[in-house]
């Protein structure tokens, strides 16, 4: 057979990376796993691994950590998710979202006032915030935890400013009202929530509790 001398096998070359152009870059074919996305799909370990796989090649990536820290709380690992969130604000930036994090995991821990500063600071950091409402909602949770009627009342009453159709938060300030001695508005906080949800057990047990005492 015979062979090509060595500059037409060039020009040969040449003209078959021109027309096929440059051999594709195998990792280029695979595209980066989105740990919002993930976690947005409710793919909370998927997305945990993949923000811990950012956070290793770049520890500053705030991103990373904030979605993190939601991932953890969903995961319902509080710890972990403080231990992060507490790293992320002392280490890469005072995020207002890590500060609402913050908030959530002591709120699950058990750490009342803790929690309690932390929803304040992100309300005032972020008071457009796409979490302000549950942090007012969470911070209703602790002042009903630690008896604080009229707190409860309030930040509850905030939160349904933010989400009126919520009929669980409106039977929790119906609670609160219920156990402040507030007997009228609890029955008014109560009949809201069952023309939302007239199934919600919570909110037709108190109903029952205050009608029998009002009469």
């Amino acid at each position: 057979m015979r062979r090509l001398p060595k500059p037409r096998i060039a020009a040969v070359a040449v003209l078959l990376a021109l027309v096929l152009g440059p051999a594709p870059d195998p990792s280029a074919q695979v595209p980066k796993p989105d740990a919002l996305k993930l976690y947005r799909e409710g793919r909370y370990e998927e997305s945990r691994v993949q923000c811990l796989t950012e956070i290793s090649q770049d520890p500053a990536n705030i991103e990373a950590y904030v979605v993190l820290g939601w991932s953890l709380v969903a995961l319902g690992r509080y710890a972990d998710a403080e231990i992060y969130a507490r790293k992320a604000y002392e280490e890469v930036r005072k995020d207002p979202r890590v500060m609402e994090t913050l908030g959530e995991a002591s709120f699950f821990l058990g750490k009342n006032d803790q929690a309690l500063r932390w929803f304040q600071a992100y309300i005032t950091a972020l008071p457009e915030g796409s979490r302000v409402a549950s942090s007012y909602q969470y911070m209703g949770e602790i002042y009903i935890r630690t008896s604080r009627w009229g707190h409860a009342d309030i930040a509850l009453r905030t939160a349904l400013q933010f989400e009126p159709s919520n009929a669980r938060w409106w039977a929790r300030l119906g609670y609160a009202r219920e156990m402040g001695g507030d007997l009228r508005f609890a029955l008014e906080a109560y009949d809201a929530a069952l023309k939302i949800n007239p199934g919600l057990t919570d909110a037709q047990l108190g109903r029952e509790r205050v009608s029998k005492r009002i009469r």
